[in-house]
């Protein structure tokens, strides 16, 4: 299997190693000093336990040295999916599989989906096309992470906890191509397993990421301050159950509570959101996936979002007064 890793940033060098691990012929898009630390040194893994694990990998500044692809990984925040679109063509011959393994609401999300969005682009992730023109939806495999890692150095990756990947097409099926993929993951040790409702996961996910992410970036603070304050916990209660109204429209319901969700948040502790991270790096935010997804989807639903819609413009006005939008 030929698998080019297009973001190789803690994320995509997670799945990066475990597809070397069992095999298959892996390479990485990356620049600057990514590209030559994964030239020089190879890609790198810490694991939780402190070991760490070392191996070659071919990397290249464009896609057009590495050629037509088996699967592209996508794994860059939403703010650097139009400059993928840009440069995928390279890497996509007709069976090629593109898996989006990112935060929030991809272009793709209303593939397969019923309800009154049913067909429908969405204007906030995708504004003039660009990406769906770019990656047509034969292509498209989603993809739902449940790990923490990090960068310790450029192509340094350290995983903090959590091993598990879901997979699955936007239509439901079960495909051969998705289920060889999950086989090739879970060979190479991550624990892998094909979904028949990946969009399902996909928000199951993004209710609690859509209000704990903006907040801590606003406040700057970790997921249990924000749950402790009476106020605030309310606040993201209101907007969750507007998301789970959205998600029952959309045929994706939640048979959760935002209790539930807040008691598995609270397990991680004083955890800091990658929002809060990507403020303190200097980092383009990641608003229109995980906040302006679900506003749009609101109008297309006819879901009153009034808590969503302000949410959206305090955490945008303050990323376009620091620059980050």
């Amino acid at each position: 299997m030929k698998v080019c890793i297009y973001g190789a940033g803690a994320i995509g060098g997670w799945m990066g190693l475990a597809l070397q691990r069992a095999g298959a012929d892996v390479s990485f898009v990356a620049r600057g000093a990514t590209l030559t630390a994964l030239q020089t040194e190879g890609l790198r893994l810490r694991r939780p336990d402190g070991s760490v694990e070392q191996v070659p990998v071919r990397a290249a500044q464009t896609p057009a040295e590495l050629g037509v692809q088996d699967v592209v990984v996508v794994a860059v925040k939403a703010p650097g999916m139009a400059d993928v679109a840009r440069g995928i063509g390279p890497l996509l011959g007709p069976q090629t599989m593109v898996l989006t393994a990112m935060n929030g609401v991809p272009w793709w999300f209303l593939q397969g989906c019923g309800g009154p969005a049913a067909g429908r682009s969405l204007a906030s992730v995708d504004p003039d096309g660009t990406i769906a023109r770019a990656i047509a939806p034969a292509h498209v495999v989603g993809g739902v992470v449940h790990t923490s890692c990090a960068l310790e150095a450029p192509g340094f990756v350290r995983q903090h906890f959590g091993n598990r990947l879901i997979l699955g097409e936007p239509s439901g099926e079960r495909s051969a191509r998705v289920q060889a993929l999950a086989a090739e993951l879970q060979t190479g040790g991550i624990d892998a397993e094909v979904s028949e409702r990946i969009q399902q996961d996909i928000w199951f996910k993004l209710w609690g990421n859509l209000t704990l992410n903006p907040i801590s970036a606003l406040t700057g603070a970790t997921t249990d301050r924000i749950l402790d304050d009476v106020l605030v916990r309310d606040f993201v209660e209101r907007v969750m159950l507007e998301a789970k109204a959205i998600g029952e429209r959309l045929g994706l319901p939640i048979d959760q509570q935002p209790a539930d969700r807040h008691a598995v948040t609270r397990k991680l502790g004083a955890f800091k959101t990658s929002m809060l991270q990507d403020v303190e790096a200097g980092k383009p935010m990641e608003i229109d996936a995980l906040v302006g997804a679900v506003h749009e989807l609101g109008g297309l639903t006819g879901v009153p979002t009034p808590d969503t819609a302000a949410l959206l413009g305090l955490v945008r006005l303050m990323a376009r007064t620091r620059g980050l939008y």
